[in-house]
């Protein structure tokens, strides 16, 4: 990994895509070039509901105090705060080794998504476009895709979500845990608001994509109460599914967390932490497998049922798409080498 060779990162509000975005974060920017020979990840946990992901992007501009992510930014000897927010690695090849690894005799055509880590639609791919990349050459191959995100950037990409929907099968999932504004603003700084990220699942489903509601992360204390306004507003804007987690703060996500409520929500500070220790067994995390996603105990089922009970209630089905996918997978020909050209001269 190196830092890219330039005086200045590409700027995310410098571009075409601006429209999308809404707040520009004060903090400077620094943009890395990861050059791995990889770009497909092989996802093992019972708990997710896919094998095969591609991450464009490490670290995030949302800057959500509660993202999962932030440890793996210590893999490259960055921190978890303010580096997850401001120092951010780009993969520059990655379509070219997408386009590789579906070229292998091993690659069945499995479903791939973007992203299982940080969000391929934060404001960076506004100019470097590595998501629109990856998913051209998914179309190009007939691969299924499934999206989850928060960016409504994505909907400048719909000409190539219309294909991939019709050539294959493609699920975008957005991102909505928040109705209130003011408390997304202080939980997820630099992410669209509530009211937006609605409007881009309106464009989505009427462009005919199959898009769901994705409420996560549930914050016991904070916005389990939002549940019902925002699986109602939801399917009023063409929502099909909906599904949630509960929130988990593994690592240094915790101090981070803690630290932001603390700040901009201290009121409820308190009594937020404590029913995520209720839903925890006394603690603010739990990694055990088939536990992380929906947590224990009383105020845990209890928000499983409001859930489970609300979404059925507006017409929302609330199960992950688990059935294979079809097999549209298919290799385009390869392009004969240009012929020599003969001169007389």
């Amino acid at each position: 990994m190196k830092a890219r060779p330039v005086d200045n990162p590409p700027n995310p509000w410098a571009s075409t895509a601006v429209e999308y975005l809404d707040e520009i974060p004060p903090a400077k920017l620094e943009v890395w070039e990861d050059h791995s020979r990889q770009v497909l990840s092989h996802n093992d946990s019972p708990d997710v509901g896919f094998d095969w992901s591609v991450n464009p992007y490490r670290g995030c501009l949302h800057a959500c105090a509660y993202c999962y992510a932030r440890p793996t930014h210590q893999y490259l000897d960055f921190g978890a705060g303010t580096d997850f927010e401001t120092k951010l690695v780009m993969k520059p090849r990655a379509a070219e080794l997408l386009r590789d690894a579906f070229e292998r005799p091993s690659w069945k055509g499995e479903t791939v998504v973007f992203s299982g880590v940080t969000d391929c639609y934060q404001p960076l791919e506004a100019s470097m476009r590595l998501t629109r990349a990856c998913l051209e050459v998914c179309a190009e191959y007939k691969n299924p895709v499934g999206i989850v995100t928060k960016g409504v950037l994505i909907e400048r990409d719909l000409d190539v979500l219309q294909r991939l929907s019709r050539d294959a099968r493609l699920w975008v999932s957005i991102s909505l845990p928040f109705h209130h504004a003011d408390i997304a603003r202080a939980m997820e700084p630099y992410a669209a608001s509530p009211q937006r990220r609605l409007l881009a699942i309106r464009r989505l489903a009427d462009a005919g994509i199959d898009v769901a509601i994705s409420f996560a992360p549930i914050i016991p204390g904070l916005n389990d109460e939002d549940i019902h306004r925002v699986l109602t507003a939801a399917k009023e804007a063409g929502a099909r599914r909906a599904h949630y987690t509960l929130v988990r703060l593994p690592g240094p996500v915790k101090e981070v967390f803690e630290e932001r409520l603390r700040a901009r929500l201290p009121l409820r500070a308190e009594r937020v932490l404590h029913r995520i220790r209720e839903t925890r067994g006394g603690e603010l995390s739990d990694s055990r497998f088939k536990h992380r996603m929906r947590g224990e105990g009383l105020y845990a089922q209890t928000i499983h049922r409001l859930f489970e009970t609300t979404a059925r209630r507006v017409g929302l089905r609330t199960s992950y798409i688990t059935e294979p996918a079809p097999d549209t997978f298919q290799r385009p020909p390869r392009k004969p080498p240009p012929s020599p050209q003969l001169s007389l001269f």
